[in-house]
């Protein structure tokens, strides 16, 4: 069973300085568990009495507990019949935005601080086959539950890496692309497969800092074009119109 000291450090998990101090992170649900199993390596495994897990487990021997437990162990308002910590994985390549971009597009999220905008954007990177996404310390934390919850498991395939953004982008060989008001109609301007692609803040876009390392200004238009409409897009939908209209370029590319 789940004693009061376990649950206490599951919970004491839902703090950000404790995730990095201790290298874990918590995890639940079945479908979020097990997408995570192989990419991740699991310390404890708690499911449910009577619980199907979905999947099948190696080298963890689960603990079944109770609903009750399971309820005091959540760090989510709704329990789950699977809760897993997993370790956090060595990262060292956070710097190294240069070398991905030259070869692959990637994202670089500058102090993206809403969880569900990180989540969201996490996953739409994976449906659009971005494999690398570098972020700013200002943005939300990949592992809080929050985050975790909202990739939707994308987070075993999408490598996120945490870095001084500004300084990372110095040094990038690769074209860094960023949405600007003054910049070019994304749907007509040259693209290319390769690059970074620059995501600003939610309410204050991208900073400064980051934008004198952009080389490649794009703007999403409205539609039709001059009519009165909303001042910005939502983080996350202006990822997945920024993606598509890249991997819309390179297919009608391929297709020629």
């Amino acid at each position: 069973m789940l004693s009061k000291n376990e649950i206490k450090f599951i919970h004491s998990l839902a703090l950000k300085k404790r995730r990095d101090s201790e290298g874990l992170f918590v995890a639940e649900g079945p479908k979020l568990v097990g997408e995570l199993w192989g990419t991740f390596r699991c310390r404890s495994l708690y499911v449910e009495d009577g619980a199907d897990l979905g999947f099948v487990p190696e080298g963890v021997v689960p603990e079944y507990v109770s609903h009750v437990l399971m309820e005091r162990a959540t760090l989510l308002t709704t329990p789950h019949c699977v809760l897993a910590v997993f370790e956090k994985p060595e990262d060292e390549e956070a710097d190294n935005v240069s070398a991905v971009a030259e070869s692959e597009l990637c994202l670089a999220l500058d102090d993206i601080q809403n969880p569900g905008n990180l989540g969201t954007i996490i996953r739409t990177a994976d449906w659009m086959g971005i494999r690398r996404v570098f972020c700013s310390r200002g943005t939300a934390d990949l592992y809080s539950p929050k985050v975790l919850q909202a990739t939707m498991g994308s987070a075993a395939r999408v490598k996120v890496s945490y870095t001084d953004l500004p300084a990372a982008l110095k040094t990038c060989n690769a074209p860094v692309w960023g949405t600007f008001l003054d910049g070019e109609n994304i749907f007509g301007a040259p693209l290319e497969p390769r690059g970074v692609i620059v995501i600003g803040n939610e309410g204050n876009g991208i900073s400064k800092e980051v934008e004198q390392t952009v080389t490649r200004r794009l703007f999403i238009p409205p539609y039709p074009e001059g009519r009165t409409t909303v001042e910005s897009l939502n983080a996350g939908i202006a990822t997945a119109i920024t993606l598509a209209a890249f991997r819309g370029r390179m297919y009608n590319e391929k297709t020629k």
